[in-house]
C-alpha cells in the first residue's frame, strides 16, 4: 500500500501506553485514526482502499494503532478506550511530533469519534477533516451500545474465541468480499475496548455545529454499525461538509483518490 522504504516508525508514551505510529512522506501533515478492533495492518491487509494517492498528493501521512490495537498497549481499563479517550490520545501524538500548524484529520468508525472529539476540543489544531463510515451515534447508539455490553460479559464468561463464533452475522452486500479478520486487541483488554465503545458517542449536535472546518464524509450502504443516518446528520449540522455514499466495493476503491483531491482544495 506504502512504501515500506519511506515510512518512519515511531512510538511515545501517553497515559501509561505505548502508542505506535507510521510516518511516511513530506508536506502538510494528515494524520489518520482507524476503527475499531483493527489497526493499521489489519486495515491494510482488508485492502478498502489505497493510502497511496494521499501521499502522491504531496501529503504527510501519519496513521497510528489506537491504545490497545494493533502494536499499541493498552491497560484493562473501560474509560481508556472511549472515543474522548482515543481523542486525548490523538492530540497527544501531534504534540509529541512538534506539530503547531493545523492538521488535516482523518478517521474511520471508532477513528470518526476520535477525530470528532479531538476537533471539539482542540478545533484550532485542524484545518480540514474527512470522515470515514460514522458509526452509529445518539438516538441509534443504545442499541449499540447494549450489544457491546454484552459482548463484553461474553468474552469475560466463555473466552474471545467462542464469543467470535456466535458474533457471525451478515455482512454489508457493499464489503462482502472484504477479508474478515479478528479484533486485534488481546483478549484480556477485549472486554474493556468493548466497554469503552458503550461507553461512547459521538458529540452532541449543538457541539457538532460549532465546528466549522471543511469535512468529507464518506460512507457507504447497508451497514447497521454505521448507518447512513448518522453520516447524513454530520453532513446538515455542520457548516462546511458533503457527503459520498459508496454503494459498490468499485466505489469504494476510489476513496483514497476522493480524500487527496479534497485535501488538495484551495481552502474555501
Amino acid at each position: 500500500m506504502r512504501n515500506r522504504a519511506a515510512m518512519r516508525e515511531g512510538s511515545f508514551r501517553h497515559r501509561g501506553a505505548e502508542l505506535v505510529y507510521d510516518d511516511a512522506g513530506e508536506g502538510p501533515v494528515a494524520v489518520y485514526a482507524h476503527g475499531g478492533f483493527v489497526s493499521q495492518a489489519a486495515e491494510d491487509r482488508m485492502g478498502l482502499f489505497s493510502w497511496t494517492p494521499v501521499l502522491e498528493a504531496g501529503r504527510r501521512l501519519v496513521r497510528y494503532d489506537a491504545r490497545g490495537h494493533g502494536r499499541s498497549t493498552g491497560d484493562p481499563v473501560d474509560s481508556d478506550y472511549t472515543y474522548q479517550s482515543h481523542a486525548g490520545d490523538l492530540l497527544a501524538l501531534l504534540d509529541h511530533l512538534g506539530i503547531s500548524q493545523p492538521v488535516a484529520a482523518m478517521g474511520a468508525s471508532m477513528g470518526c469519534g476520535s477525530v470528532l472529539h479531538a476537533a471539539v476540543r482542540a478545533p484550532d489544531r485542524f484545518s480540514r477533516l474527512v470522515l470515514l463510515i460514522p458509526p452509529t451515534a445518539w438516538t441509534t447508539r443504545e442499541a449499540h451500545a447494549r450489544a457491546a455490553r454484552e459482548s463484553a460479559e461474553a468474552v469475560e464468561r466463555e473466552g474471545r474465541d467462542a464469543w467470535l463464533a456466535t458474533r457471525a452475522q451478515p455482512r454489508p452486500a457493499v464489503v462482502a468480499d472484504v477479508p474478515e479478520l479478528p479484533p486485534t486487541p488481546a483478549e484480556g483488554l477485549l472486554p474493556a475496548v468493548l466497554r469503552g465503545l458503550a461507553m461512547s458517542d459521538l458529540p452532541s449536535l449543538p457541539e457538532v455545529a460549532a465546528l466549522r472546518r471543511p469535512t468529507l464524509v464518506l460512507g457507504w450502504l447497508g451497514d447497521p454499525g454505521h448507518p447512513l443516518s448518522t453520516a447524513e446528520t454530520l453532513v446538515h449540522v455542520l457548516p462546511h461538509a458533503e457527503l459520498h455514499v459508496s454503494e459498490t466495493r468499485a466505489d469504494i476503491r476510489t476513496w483514497g483518490d476522493r480524500i487527496a483531491e479534497y485535501l488538495s482544495r484551495p481552502r474555501p
